[in-house]
């Protein structure tokens, strides 16, 4: 068995112009399924709306906002399970093709039904369906970024791709969001952001069946009986344990996103549609960060790059303390966005390298899973000091997150990643 600081950079590999068409194809569909991503998740157009709804409407507390939002969480923890059934079950013939665009229709259907609910629990139910769909295209996008970035060593290129479309979509949905909330009553803007994202994952189903180059292939049970074994050996690696530990640890952060709206809202009496204007400029921070990243951070090793993350993480939060008006709002946001995508692109790109063949579907999803179950839990733990622990002060709470992000500085070293380069594919 060997480590991230035993591999050799691979060769480098000149690619034919079939391989380029098809990365570029791949580039294309990359970029289409996180921008509907970026729309129709539930923390895409519909989240400003939905907060503002259970604020205003039924009078929630930070807590409990936070609480229902963690039901929309489940189906993006579960992942692996879906990037199993796609590794091992075939439908239609297709590992990924097939599941895609059923996924897509699922995610329009509850949308629109969602769209003339008023309930809270019926409400909840279409928008948790919705997650189910979401999490699902996602999981298998990640493996067809993961077995075709493998295959051409574009694995950074590819998750860079997919995170700069997904904040240019949630830029977009941020404005048009607060515009919602600012212009129409708290359940209209509600139901107008719920018709805008039924319609986006309709471009998954179509980009899915033209874009996507797979072929079919029946249930072999010789071949899955091997696939199985495969997959049992990789949990006995022990360097998927370390990076799954370093990724939980990475991202468990007590968050302040919820507490910062309310923030906002109270305290600071930001108008609506400026906090909407607050997560556009945030997304656009996203963008550059994912231009800086293409152009001048995608030659650094993993390790460096994991390094600069955690730096900048720890200086956009930590700056959050300065949070007193309109102006420093922007700035800190744009900044925040610059960092988190960077940060995005290092651990996805960590995650991607370290997926055995045969089962990376499940490795990867299993990867992103302990990442949005180190969110949750984060968020919940940060909206439970804000409100229980630090009496509704924001500053307290910020300055435990930026240490805890500090903290994954010293998680590093267990990578082993010496001089490692991006997209180097991991000897198992």
């Amino acid at each position: 068995m060997t480590t991230g600081a035993q591999t050799q950079p691979p060769p480098p590999v000149t690619p034919t112009p079939g391989d380029a068409r098809r990365i570029r194809r791949l580039m294309l569909y990359f970029g289409m399924v996180y921008a509907v991503e970026g729309i129709g998740q539930t923390d895409g157009i519909i989240a400003q709306p939905l907060t503002y709804y259970f604020k205003e409407v039924h009078s929630w507390t930070p807590v409990q906002v936070t609480a229902a939002l963690t039901a929309f969480n489940l189906p993006w923890i579960i992942k692996p399970v879906y990037g199993l059934v796609s590794d091992f079950v075939p439908l239609f013939g297709y590992r990924r093709k097939s599941y895609l665009v059923l996924a897509s229709i699922l995610a329009t259907g509850a949308y629109l039904l969602a769209a003339q609910m008023e309930a809270p629990s019926r409400l909840l139910f279409m928008l948790v369906l919705t997650a189910y769909a979401m999490a699902i295209a996602s999981t298998l996008c990640g493996a067809l970024l993961v077995e075709n970035g493998q295959r051409y060593s574009t694995s950074g290129v590819f998750v860079n791709q997919q995170w700069l479309w997904f904040h240019v979509a949630a830029m977009s949905s941020a404005l048009i969001g607060g515009l919602l909330v600012q212009n129409l009553s708290p359940a209209g803007a509600l139901h107008g952001a719920a018709l805008i994202a039924g319609i986006a994952p309709l471009m998954i189903a179509f980009g899915t069946w033209y874009l996507v180059d797979e072929e079919k292939r029946p249930i072999d049970l010789p071949e899955l009986k091997l696939a199985a074994r495969r997959l049992l050996a990789a949990f006995r690696m022990r360097p998927l344990w370390i990076v799954a530990l370093v990724l939980f640890l990475y991202w468990f952060s007590p968050g302040f996103n919820t507490p910062l709206y309310y923030h906002m809202t109270d305290n600071l009496h930001f108008s609506q549609g400026y906090i909407g204007i607050l997560g556009a400029i945030s997304s656009a921070g996203s963008i550059c960060g994912g231009l800086v990243y293409r152009y001048y951070l995608a030659g650094l090793t993993s390790k460096r790059l994991l390094q600069l993350s955690v730096v900048l993480g720890t200086a956009t939060t930590a700056a959050f303390v300065l949070l007193f008006n309109e102006v420093t709002a922007a700035a800190l946001h744009f900044c925040g966005g610059v960092s988190a995508m960077i940060a995005l692109v290092a651990t996805l790109t960590l995650a991607a390298d370290y997926c055995p063949k045969h089962s990376e579907g499940f490795t990867f999803a299993v990867f992103m899973s302990i990442t949005n179950l180190a969110s949750t839990l984060g968020d919940n733990v940060g909206a439970l000091l804000y409100q229980h622990a630090f009496g509704s002060r924001l500053t307290p709470l910020i300055l435990v997150s930026a240490a805890f992000t500090a903290l994954a500085w010293v998680l590093i070293p267990l990578l082993r990643l010496g001089d490692k380069p991006q997209g180097g594919v991991i000897a198992h």
